[in-house]
């Protein structure tokens, strides 16, 4: 009510009770020429246009996109937000603070509520405690070769005498499920309520052991932190609750949540969603606009404010031809994801169209738009098309509701018709992909833009053996680089070289989305088991699905048994290996690793494969379909050529190669059809709106506020708000700080926040030790976001970090005044209690990769004022703002280098009464040098946002 574009509001069709904005009537030829996904910008501008928080002006600008782009900025007031514990426990425990801060100030706590609706799925919890327990203690386990452990037992018949399953506490004793085996054309089509299978006998059991052994530990080590959600989900409203063991947030947001088209009282307008992880991106491939943002810059939006960002550029990605057979999903995503990085793709839009895209599944999409923080996009835009409207009528679809959906994205032009049927979009550029050229693919070793053919895997290794240290050399000495190191496990010997696998995961992350490369790793397990091939026990291998709908499909299908026959046992339902949450490596084998300084590997199905992630010992990670995951484990090793090289020998004794079990296009596309429909979705989401007992029977109290509990480690009042003040300060002169860390290139926000388990000499393991915990009640930095003295603590506390002060990687740095060489935490306290304020020195991209709230609250807390880089990722030096620290880029062409900057002097930096965005500051050093850096406020909303002490501060204050 109000809105200035109240006349363009129409009655949609054949459904006169609906209305909705039609803002094709507003910008004729203009709005014909607009990508798509500027069109739902646009929308939105119009529909929250109230002349304050959305201007008339921010319209016009967005309806003039083909020349305001890159030159204004507009805001954005999404649909919904989506958060996952990680993230989404220090948003609720800041509003639970904000709760706190506003009473204090004399105002009403009650109204202290997310405005925009909110989902938070909790996912993030999940740790692999168990795993293989049905398969390490099970007769013929796998493993080792397979002449010696499994020529007695065929891999087609069950043996006569069947022995009990041990540790499935479902399976009564011997069974007889008849032949373990199915054919390729005898899946079954029955799969209502399919049941997980026993993984030797077929027999049918509530869940693995596994899973319930790992849900029980979840539960108890996270109870404190799961009653805080139950708590939250009660009292605040517009808050709902998504329980654990349930799903990743991005499978959940993409099967559960997802709108495309939102309906409120008969008013109708696009989906759209912003969330607290960098891959909420995922939803566009349903032509849903969604990107992450930091957790900061979502609590803003929680509390109605809209994201604030500069007219982006569109690129236009065309893709034509249709890619090889024995190309996968991840094999398309990875060769998009090098080209369009390639591209320059940073802080813009990518939408797809072309030929190429009607040969993409809405599976295949999703798992190309999750990739999008990979490439450096905002975001990757699939118009909605028939091919959606199929997809989302094969997952159970409300029938009237999609009848409503086309008839409205049809009226306002979002709905993308054939290449000739209608006008095109203009875009900013066009980048031309074409999908015939696309071969299968790995990425790594240490970052998931190093793109490696699997046919080139064998010498690229070799060549990372070969190069100095680096993003992808080992420097291994060539004398060396053929060493082998003899160990003994389970009472076998076994050799580890450099190359050896040892952590194979098919995890909850970007595929899991997709069927059909599910079903190949599925396919291909099945059939490397049938030729007499086996993993080697000591490799630690897990199958973590994103939601219980991938379980079902897979063994509804017939492939669970041969996946867990392997190794690849259903773990639990989150993201596990991906974050670091493995469990440790047989003691044995990570003696053997650290004695020949061995380059082992480790082989998973996500996004992230930064060194040292999933273990410290584990130095190179390959993101990989997960057929291929399932290959190389197989092998044992990343040094095998597949083209003329075997996996290993099968029953007969003859060499069985990769492709002698890789299954084909068609065998896949056939199995999907059979199991992949809609009473699949249907199930997961009556899951979903269920919970579980667990959750059920959870006990929380319902105060307004959080009785905090001061011995609690887990959950802590944060101190972002103990300096609260009703108005503004003017932003006052930094003087004579020191440089707390003096960083190179390409430091990921993996570097800077905490994440994984917490090392026993770390100085939050310190803390929590005061606390009296022992070191197997730690848990880990995720699980504990929602307490602000572990994460400090936590913040530049990786392993790999490479301070220049040291020179050597170590979560180490120089507190100057004494000349100690002290942990960060350490000297950054030191710092404090001096009443000295510190600086970071770094080069170019300072804070890539995932959007981390805690890679700016951690240095805030840690007394960092400001930040001196060559360049920043966009999300990063947002969240910098929003949490008060000021983002410095040294001017063109300089860097400490070339200014003769050591990083031991003393720094001060003015700033003068009145800020003004992309305006020169004044450094200078304690040596007498003076230089100039550009301050990165991009517009007058970050400028207050810095003025007020970041977006907490700010969004509180209206309050009151």
């Amino acid at each position: 009510p109000g809105s200035p574009y109240e006349p363009v509001i129409e009655a949609l069709g054949n459904y006169p009770q609906k209305k909705f904005y039609n803002v094709s009537k507003l910008g004729g030829a203009r709005y014909d020429t607009l990508p798509y996904s500027i069109r739902v910008l646009l929308e939105s501008s119009i529909r929250n246009c109230d002349g304050f928080i959305v201007k008339e002006t921010d319209v016009m600008n967005i309806l003039d996109w083909k020349t305001k782009q890159n030159n204004v900025e507009v805001p954005f007031c999404p649909a919904r937000v989506v958060l996952q514990d990680f993230t989404g426990i220090p948003a609720m425990v800041d509003f639970a603070a904000m709760r706190e801060a506003v009473r204090n100030a004399g105002g009403d706590p009650v109204k202290v509520n997310p405005a925009c609706p909110t989902d938070l799925t909790v996912d993030h919890s999940l740790q692999i405690d168990f795993s293989k327990c049905a398969i390490q203690n099970a007769p013929n386990p796998g493993g080792g070769d397979s002449q010696k452990t499994m020529a007695k037992v065929s891999p087609v018949k069950v043996p006569s005498r069947k022995p009990p399953c041990r540790g499935q506490t479902g399976c009564k004793g011997p069974c007889s499920a008849g032949d373990a085996s199915r054919s390729s054309g005898q899946f079954s089509a029955q799969i209502e309520n399919t049941p997980l299978l026993c993984p030797f006998h077929l027999q049918p059991v509530p869940e693995p052991e596994t899973v319930l052994k790992n849900q029980e530990m979840e539960f108890g080590r996270n109870r404190e932190r799961l009653q805080f959600f139950k708590w939250s989900s009660k009292v605040f409203k517009n808050v709902s609750i998504i329980p654990p063991e349930t799903g990743m947030a991005h499978q959940v947001n993409l099967e559960y949540l997802s709108r495309v088209v939102f309906e409120v009282k008969d008013f109708l307008y696009p989906d759209s969603v912003v969330g607290t992880d960098s891959h909420t991106t995922m939803v566009n491939g349903l032509g849903i606009l969604g990107w992450g943002v930091g957790g900061i810059e979502t609590e803003a939006v929680m509390l109605g404010m809209p994201v604030t960002l500069t007219l982006p550029e569109v690129v236009g990605c065309e893709l034509t031809g249709t890619a090889s057979s024995l190309a996968t999903s991840i094999d398309i995503v990875l060769s998009i994801t090098k080209q369009l990085r390639q591209a320059d793709v940073a802080g813009k839009f990518v939408e797809f169209f072309g030929s190429g895209v009607s040969q993409l599944s809405v599976a295949d999409r999703t798992t190309i738009a999750n990739m999008s923080p990979e490439y450096g996009a905002i975001l990757s835009f699939f118009p909605v098309d028939n091919v959606t409207l199929n997809h989302l009528k094969h997952t159970g679809f409300d029938k009237a509701k999609l009848e409503v959906m086309e008839a409205y994205l049809k009226a306002v032009k979002l709905f993308k018709h054939d290449e000739s049927s209608s006008r095109q979009p203009e875009y900013s550029q066009v980048v031309q992909i074409s999908l015939s050229s696309i071969v299968p693919y790995v990425s790594g070793p240490k970052r998931s833009q190093d793109r490696v053919a699997v046919n080139n895997m064998k010498s690229d290794f070799q060549a990372c053996l070969n190069e100095k240290s680096g993003v992808k050399g080992f420097q291994i000495a060539a004398e060396k680089q053929n060493d082998i190191v003899p160990v003994q496990y389970e009472g076998n010997e076994y050799k580890l070289s450099h190359g050896c696998i040892v952590i194979a995961a098919v995890i909850s992350c970007t595929n899991n989305c997709n069927p059909s490369v599910m079903l190949a790793a599925g396919l291909l397990a099945k059939k490397a088991v049938e030729a007499g091939l086996v993993v080697k026990p000591y490799i630690r291998t897990s199958l973590s699905p994103g939601s219980g709908m991938v379980t079902h499909y897979l063994s509804s299908s017939g492939v669970l048994p041969y996946l867990s026959k392997l190794g690849f046992e259903v773990v639990g339902y989150g993201c596990s290996t991906c974050v670091g949450n493995t469990a440790p490596l047989p003691e044995a084998i990570r003696n053997a690793i650290k004695q020949g300084d061995i380059i082992a590997c480790g082989v998973l199905s996500g996004t992230k494969n930064f060194e040292g992630r999933l273990c410290d010992c584990v130095r190179a990670n390959y993101l990989a379909s997960p057929p291929l995951v399932v290959a190389y484990a197989i092998a044992g090793t990343v040094r095998i050529d597949f083209e003329t090289e075997p996996l290993g020998t099968g029953f007969d004794g003859k060499s069985i190669y990769l492709r002698d079990i890789w299954p084909t296009r068609r065998e896949v596309h056939t199995v999907e059809e059979e199991c992949v429909i809609s009473s699949m979705f249907k199930e997961l989401k009556e899951k979903m709106e269920k919970g579980n007992k667990r959750w059920n029977l959870l006990e929380a109290p319902e105060s307004t506020l959080f009785p905090w509990d001061l011995k609690s480690t887990y959950i802590r009042c944060p101190s972002f708000f103990d300096k609260f003040a009703k108005e503004p300060v003017s932003p006052q002169t930094i003087e004579n700080a020191h440089v707390l860390l003096y960083l190179g290139d390409s430091v990921t926000t993996d570097h800077i926040s905490p994440a994984g388990s917490i090392a026993r000499s770390s100085a939050a393991a310190k803390y929590l030790t005061n606390k009296g915990l022992t070191p197997r009640e730690f848990n880990s930095y995720g699980a504990r976001r929602g307490n602000d003295a572990v994460m400090t603590r936590g913040t530049f506390a990786n392993i790999k970090l490479l301070n220049k002060f040291i020179g050597k990687p170590a979560p180490k740095t120089i507190h100057f005044p004494s000349g100690q060489m002290l942990d960060v935490y350490e000297a950054a306290d030191l710092y404090q209690k001096e009443g000295i304020p510190v600086i970071i020195l770094a080069g170019k991209k300072y804070g890539l990769g995932s959007s981390r709230d805690w890679a700016a609250k951690g240095p805030f807390l840690l007394g960092v004022k400001a930040v001196l880089a060559e360049s920043y990722e966009k999300v990063h030096k947002s969240q910098l703002i929003g949490i008060g620290i000021a983002p410095l880029q040294f001017l063109p062409g300089e860097n400490p280098s070339t200014l003769g900057l050591t990083g031991r002097e003393q720094f001060s930096i003015l700033f003068p009464p009145e800020l003004s965005p992309g305006m020169t500051l004044h450094i200078k050093t304690s040596t007498g040098k003076v230089f100039r850096a550009i301050a990165l406020f991009e517009n007058e909303v970050e400028v207050t946002l810095y003025k007020y002490g970041g977006s907490l501060n700010f969004v509180a204050r209206r309050f009151l």
